[in-house]
């Protein structure tokens, strides 16, 4: 049987690392042929063109474009990451293939979130989204997910997350990005119909092992109706 492609998307410090590697370790503890990969794939030429001249990552170089990675057009953007799924996505294939479910920590849906979330006109966002879309699963024929599962975690709370990092790129030092961002991953959510879990609970942000609990039961339902 065919392997699943299911995407692991989030705001910022949601826990899309962690919890898309726990996920995996989950589904082969219970004998499941499952692998994780990221997207941009900053070991590759493209995820490294992404990481350095675009984005201006402190451990690969500053970035090369004088109006800064958030200002960029967000369609030119949209290009570089886009052409990181379409370099990287044979891997993705051969493993479905061979029957492993993927787990994609960001996939074109990141792509619609923070380029998106850089229109403000709700008719013209939306044809933005629209035109990722057809960028990059019609014109570059990547695969569609199977299921797509959103963590939202809020603004407020990714503000306070943040600062344990030591190394922050172009996007997430801007605050008011983030801000947006967040609102254009709810309104994709409902468009898309998107798997929500929320990463906080009342005033307190939920643990690691609950979210992934969440997450895991959330699969095995699908799987029930599989």
């Amino acid at each position: 049987m065919k392997g699943r492609l299911i995407v692991i998307e989030g705001t910022d410090c949601s826990g899309k690392e962690t919890q898309s590697k726990r996920l995996v370790e989950t589904l082969n503890q219970v004998g499941k042929k499952a692998v994780r990969l990221a997207f941009p794939m900053y070991d590759t030429p493209t995820g490294k063109i992404i990481g350095g001249p675009y984005l201006g990552k402190p451990e690969i170089s500053n970035s090369w474009f004088p109006e800064g990675a958030v200002n960029l057009d967000p369609k030119i953007a949209c290009l570089y990451y886009a052409a990181d799924r379409k370099y990287n996505i044979d891997k993705i294939k051969t493993y479905l293939d061979q029957g492993y479910d993927v787990i994609v920590d960001r996939y074109t849906s990141s792509n619609m979130a923070h380029q998106g979330s850089k229109i403000l006109d709700p008719d013209e966002r939306f044809h933005m989204y629209q035109w990722i879309d057809k960028l990059e699963y019609w014109l570059l024929e990547l695969p569609k997910p199977d299921i797509t599962i959103f963590l939202h975690m809020p603004y407020q709370y990714s503000l306070t997350l943040r600062k344990n990092r030591t190394s922050l790129d172009e996007h997430e030092k801007d605050e008011n990005h983030l801000k947006q961002a967040e609102e254009a991953y709810i309104e994709l959510s409902e468009l898309y119909h998107w798997d929500v879990i929320q990463c906080v609970a009342g005033q307190n942000i939920k643990s690691i092992d609950r979210i992934a609990n969440e997450i895991y039961h959330l699969l095995q339902k699908k799987e029930e109706t599989r």
